[in-house]
């Protein structure tokens, strides 16, 4: 974690969503705090995620509906693809696209149907990043733990540049304090502490000796807030099996590295219960080796990424893939007994009617083509005629002995010759 300062992410995606998880779990955290007296980030987590899979049910339930009348519609689709195999050119690339969007459109389905929950889920996981990497950011009733103490230490004389000397002895180097004004400079001093490792804080005490009492009883408070099995979630998985080396602490290192394997695990058995539900492709097709290989990279980018990300981080990752399984267990079951027909019949009646709102109705449009050809064919006759009335009335007032008269004898004789 290198370069934190306590105000929060400002991207123009993320960073208001960070902003909506951050006051989600702060409610959580009062509620378990008032309701059961308990002061537990980590717990705040995993009920975050239970209510974000719970409110992302109807969505999931519409992808996995997509993935079985994929299953159903992959035959035509592969026959559109083998008709046209062997033709790039434009015209053709053109009329395999259409014939594709006519099968969609029969099943009443949408080609983005299995990408909408990626593309609402991956910002989610970003911005729980960035909350649970700086968790007094966006979480005022952590922030208030670390007030007390952070006032005393600016009350002192040369703070600064004891501030300085704990990030290198603590071994947080990385991270920075901003001295600019009271704020900048309240909220880079809780950023620190927040990043403290367990030996940081006895670093603290060392450096600013008249604080003990209050700086040992925060150091408490805050091992409670991020405890979890004895795993303190605002450190990575890589920083605590450092910790856990140097301190030959070998209980710590065990449980630093089951937080990526869980991950791992969790993630493979999601995608298996997935692969139940997905769409049948030929082994061989494109679809199909891509789709295995990402099946075989997601877990192990999981495994990667979690030993280098906050534990924090790594529980959302974790409950959100148990949670997942759950749902794909009970999603299983419902559509194997799913009348697949009446869906499909249902949803081309709605595909019918959306296309009506929009105005475009098939009769409408033969009708009017019809209409328009009748009135071409018409209109082409009736210009012919007259034309051909005004040549023959030109031809009858020509002079005598002109090219033109001569050309009408011409002209009747061989109409005579042809009777």
């Amino acid at each position: 974690m290198t370069g934190i300062i306590l105000t929060q992410y400002s991207g123009k995606i993320v960073g208001p969503i960070a902003r909506l998880i951050g006051y989600i779990m702060n409610s959580l955290y009062i509620f378990l705090d008032d309701v059961f007296g308990i002061q537990n980030i980590a717990l705040c987590i995993i009920l975050f995620t239970i209510i974000i899979y719970f409110l992302m049910t109807p969505l999931t339930y519409k992808q996995q509906k997509f993935s079985r009348l994929q299953q159903e519609m992959q035959p035509e689709i592969n026959k559109i693809r083998e008709k046209y195999k062997d033709k790039k050119d434009q015209v053709s690339m053109q009329k395999m696209n259409e014939e594709t969007q006519m099968v969609y459109q029969k099943y009443g389905v949408s080609t983005m149907g299995s990408c909408l929950q990626l593309l609402i889920n991956l910002p989610i996981f970003i911005a729980m990043y960035q909350v649970v990497r700086n968790v007094p950011a966006y979480v005022s009733s952590v922030k208030a733990v670390y007030t007390p103490l952070v006032d005393k230490i600016i009350n002192i004389d040369g703070f600064q540049n004891i501030m300085e000397k704990v990030l290198q002895d603590s071994g947080t180097a990385g991270m920075k304090l901003n001295f600019e004004s009271a704020v900048t400079t309240s909220n880079s001093i809780i950023d620190v502490l927040y990043a403290l490792p367990s030996h940081g804080w006895d670093v603290l005490c060392d450096n600013f000796s008249g604080l003990t009492d209050i700086i040992n009883s925060t150091e408490a408070t805050v091992s409670h807030l991020n405890n979890l099995f004895g795993i303190n979630i605002a450190n990575s998985p890589v920083n605590l099996i450092s910790t856990g080396w140097n301190e030959k602490n070998f209980i710590l290192i065990i449980g630093a590295v089951m937080v990526p394997l869980i991950s791992y695990l969790t993630q493979v058995l999601n995608i298996k219960l997935m692969t139940n539900n997905s769409a049948a492709m030929d082994d061989n097709g494109a679809m199909a080796k891509q789709m295995k290989s990402m099946n075989t990279m997601m877990p192990l980018f999981s495994l990667v990424m979690v030993f280098s990300v906050p534990v924090g981080a790594g529980i959302y990752w974790i409950s959100g893939s148990a949670i997942r399984s759950l749902q794909q267990l009970a999603l299983n079951r419902h559509f194997r007994n799913l009348d697949l027909e009446a869906i499909i019949e249902k949803n081309k009646e709605k595909a019918k009617k959306k296309k009506e709102k929009q105005g475009i109705r098939e009769n409408q449009i033969s009708n009017t083509a019809r209409i328009n050809t009748k009135k071409t064919e018409y209109v082409s006759s009736k210009e012919k005629e007259e034309k051909l009335q005004q040549a023959a009335e030109y031809a009858k007032a020509a002079r005598k002995g002109s090219l033109l008269e001569k050309a009408n004898m011409v002209k009747e004789f061989n109409e005579r010759n042809n009777k």
